[in-house]
């Protein structure tokens, strides 16, 4: 792999996110392709090394692919959850005539970039101290919620961990949660963390607390600007159940090497969040509050962590090959 070009994606709900990415580890060239605009994963990657080229980079000689896309990924047959997309990967990865193709779930990409984050890269919240070679954890809400952590592996190498734990069942903390999960019981039955930490969670939490039906972005923008006092409230009370939800992943992870808060939605609501009950939250345990005390919280800041995160998993995967 040494000396080529590599093409490294992060594939969301909404947008597909490419890059080509240089011998020395710095990022070529990066796009952001809305995953509506295109029929299959296949036309979307030509579409991207096409305009690349055109802007002179070498991409006929592509050999080496990483993709992170938010699905699970456990045999050749990839079926979105939230996008229609489908594909085979050995299919893809011969239409694209690649040597390698590797394909993971996007947050153990994510997961795997918090090791290597730099200082400026994220932003903390609250307390803890951070232990190193320790387990990390990650939650993320956006189109979905992702979660997934590392685990320290020796010898700087750590190991991604896989995961649909977006999908646990959601549990209430206080009366308003528990009107707002039977409401949603009436409707869909079982109620995952999924179901209310999503930008159609922010819908369905707002549908139910102001009795309203308005677009995630709309409420956060009002709230955003102080213009809606309900969707002020709806606001907080994500970022609490958040908050809670992120203390389950730590205390099953046992990532006392921090928590981390990635995905589309958090960072958009800059004071808002840092300002809200979301680490007190983390930290209501009972018995076990003082262990989570002790576990730092980050925001995630740097732009594009899943693509460097499937860069460090590609070099491996490409080592495997004949």
């Amino acid at each position: 792999m040494n000396g080529e070009l590599r093409l490294l994606a992060d594939i969301g709900g909404t947008n597909a996110r490419f890059a080509l990415e240089a011998p020395d580890g710095t990022f070529a060239d990066i796009e952001v392709l809305a995953c509506a605009d295109f029929a299959t994963l296949d036309e979307a990657m030509r579409t991207y090394l096409g305009q690349a080229a055109q802007r002179g980079l070498a991409t006929a000689s592509l050999r080496h692919a990483a993709i992170a896309i938010a699905n699970p990924v456990e045999e050749d047959r990839v079926s979105m959850t939230n996008h229609h997309w489908s594909f085979s990967i050995e299919a893809l990865r011969q239409q694209q005539g690649l040597t390698t193709l590797l394909v993971v779930n996007d947050f153990a990409a994510l997961a795997m970039s918090l090791p290597h984050l730099a200082a400026d890269g994220r932003e903390r919240i609250g307390g803890g101290v951070e232990l190193t070679e320790r387990p990390i954890g990650l939650i993320g809400p956006g189109t979905g919620l992702g979660v997934s952590g590392v685990i320290p592996a020796g010898g700087k190498r750590w190991i991604a961990l896989a995961s649909e734990g977006g999908h646990v069942s959601f549990a209430p903390a206080n009366k308003e949660e528990v009107r707002i999960l039977e409401a949603l019981w009436s409707e869909f039955g079982h109620v995952s963390a999924e179901r209310l930490l999503s930008g159609m969670g922010l819908e369905l939490i707002h549908r139910v607390l102001a009795g309203q039906r308005r677009e995630a972005a709309a409420i956060t923008g009002a709230a955003l600007d102080g213009s809606c006092a309900d969707c002020r409230r709806t606001v907080d009370t994500f970022c609490a159940i958040l908050g809670s939800v992120a203390g389950n992943v730590a205390l099953t992870l046992g990532a006392t090497g921090g928590m981390y808060i990635g995905g589309g939605i958090v960072p958009r609501l800059g004071a808002l969040f840092t300002g809200s009950s979301f680490r007190a939250r983390f930290e209501d345990k009972g018995r076990l509050s003082p262990y989570l005390a002790r576990i730092p919280t980050y925001l995630i800041t740097e732009q594009y962590p899943a693509l460097r995160g499937v860069s460090a998993m590609l070099p491996e995967r490409a080592a495997t090959l004949p």
